[in-house]
């Protein structure tokens, strides 16, 4: 992801970047006037995004069809609850527990992709969907004979992120404004986002990069070039399963609280749906995908009810049902018009240009 030159020295693109930036940093704030409600939607929205830019590395830079990625992110939800909880009396500090959780996850997506290496398409759907739903079920009976998990009930009171006397689970007061624990996790969130992009970014221009856009593409013409597809497969499960362990630590001590019922096939099937509709291999598109698919749907749930109310005077459908019927046909529209996505990568825009003709 490299920067022009004149970039920086171009006023016109510096003023929208000044801009955004204020925006950003104001956002919390300009929320939390509207609810405490919408901080934390718009936190879970960039946790989304995050999960989303590792599942991009799987399926957008190599190609490899994953269903079960919501595996990976319950894996570092429950290694920050059990190293951050009572429930094994073990209150570790956040900066030592999200490498570990990042690191748990990295090792599980190798597991995974070991034995997946020669499988494609919807053989390695199924796979990977299986090992999502092996990792739910792991952590809803892993409470006998050995309480690990505390099985279905899930694991309560998780710490908080503490930096110094900064409590994020506490309300702090700041030159008059006050500081909720979702709008400190919101900057810290934003950070922690920052990192991963410039990560992924870095990562796509690498010859790793280039490797897995070789696979993707023609994995059989990428080995006769002398790539070792099976390395780099291997590099590209656990790369992506790292960013899934880090996304769920926070998620765990965002909520205070996890559980198997996080963990569905539903949320795994949501980022790949944040991954494809935002344009797969674009790291932007991929942002913009997730960040409207985070907010559409609770943007709907507050919206549904009183229109019908104001329309017809009374409910006819159902807001949860007349809800999803407006999201799933938002998703069909889009794939039918921007098959390649909303925000596409040059490269895969040019393929499905050239399909159509």
């Amino acid at each position: 992801m490299k920067i022009p030159t004149n970039f920086l020295h171009n006023k016109g693109n510096i003023a929208p970047m000044i801009a955004l930036a204020i925006a950003l940093i104001a956002l919390p704030f300009a929320l939390a006037l509207v609810g405490t409600a919408w901080v934390r939607i718009t936190n879970f929205a960039v946790l989304f995004v995050l999960l989303s830019l590792g599942l991009n590395i799987v399926v957008g830079f190599a190609g490899l069809l994953d269903l079960g990625y919501i595996a990976f992110f319950a894996v570092g939800a429950y290694t920050y609850g059990l190293l951050a909880s009572p429930h094994l009396g073990v209150h570790l500090p956040f900066w030592i527990i999200l490498p570990i959780g990042a690191l748990v996850a990295c090792i599980a997506g190798a597991v995974l992709g070991a034995p997946t290496l020669k499988l494609r398409g919807d053989y390695l759907a199924i796979v990977t969907l299986g090992f999502g739903e092996i990792v739910r079920i792991f952590m809803n009976n892993m409470a006998a004979p050995i309480n690990i998990t505390n099985g279905p009930k899930g694991i309560a009171q998780i710490d908080s992120f503490q930096i110094g006397p900064i409590d994020f689970g506490k309300v702090d007061t700041l030159g008059g404004l006050i500081v909720s624990g979702p709008i400190k996790y919101y900057y810290f969130l934003m950070l922690a986002l920052m990192v991963v992009v410039i990560i992924n970014g870095r990562l796509k221009d690498s010859r790793i990069g280039r490797a897995w856009v070789a696979i993707r593409e023609d994995e059989v013409a990428a080995k006769a070039t002398g790539i070792n597809t099976r390395n780099i497969k291997l590099l590209a499960f656990a790369m992506g399963a790292s960013f899934g362990g880090l996304s769920g630590g926070m998620f765990a001590a965002i909520q205070g609280f996890v559980s198997p019922e996080s963990f569905i096939l539903n949320e795994s099937i949501m980022v790949l749906a944040m991954v494809v509709m935002g344009g797969m291999g674009n790291i932007w598109g991929v942002i913009a995908g997730a960040v409207l698919l985070s907010f559409v749907p609770e943007i709907l749930r507050y919206t549904v009810e009183p229109v019908q109310m104001a329309i017809f005077g009374k409910m006819w459908i159902d807001p949860e049902v007349l809800r999803m019927l407006i999201f799933g046909l938002a998703l069909v529209l889009t794939m039918r018009f921007r098959p390649a996505g909303i925000w596409p990568e040059s490269r895969h825009r040019r393929e499905m240009t050239a399909a159509a003709k």
